[in-house]
């Protein structure tokens, strides 16, 4: 008879990797009417450090317009090392594409309000993300074009 392997999600450490503000059109944009369009981009990568554990970065970038005149560009890269054990590799891909991003992101968005609101500007609070609707897209996408690729050989 086998012995269950144990399941163990640990995060060894997150941390902050790189931040970056900017607000290229102030003072001027300060006088003109705040009518932002506000953009958001979001990318996570992974990548295996050792056996079991796994360093994942979301970048998570906040690009706000008034008219054709940037107002302020904002990026938070947010990161994290998580102990991954004992799960196959469709469940690992899940962690590091889901629930690391998961546990990543209310970090970045506090980041990004903080440096947004210090930028001068009115308090920007990030809708809370479906990583995991995320996850799934991006594995439709590459079913999808699995496909076209193994034809093309």
């Amino acid at each position: 008879m086998s012995e269950a392997v144990e399941q163990k999600f640990i995060i060894q450490k997150i941390y902050t990797k790189n931040i970056s503000f900017e607000a290229p059109n102030t003072p001027g944009i300060f006088t003109s009417e705040f009518k932002p369009n506000l953009e958001i981009n979001l990318n996570v990568e992974s990548k295996g450090l050792e056996e079991s554990i796994y360093h994942v970065v979301l970048r998570v970038t906040a690009t706000t317009k008034i008219e054709d005149h940037t107002a302020f560009l904002c990026e938070v890269e947010q990161a994290g090392i998580f102990t991954l054990q004992g799960f196959n590799q469709d469940e690992i891909g899940y962690l590091l594409g889901a629930q690391c991003p998961n546990t990543l992101f209310p970090y970045a968005r506090e980041a990004i309000s903080d440096l947004v609101t210090r930028g001068g500007f009115p308090q920007l609070l990030l809708e809370p993300v479906n990583f995991e609707a995320m996850y799934q897209g991006h594995l439709d996408q590459a079913a999808q074009q699995k496909p076209e690729n193994e034809t093309a050989q």
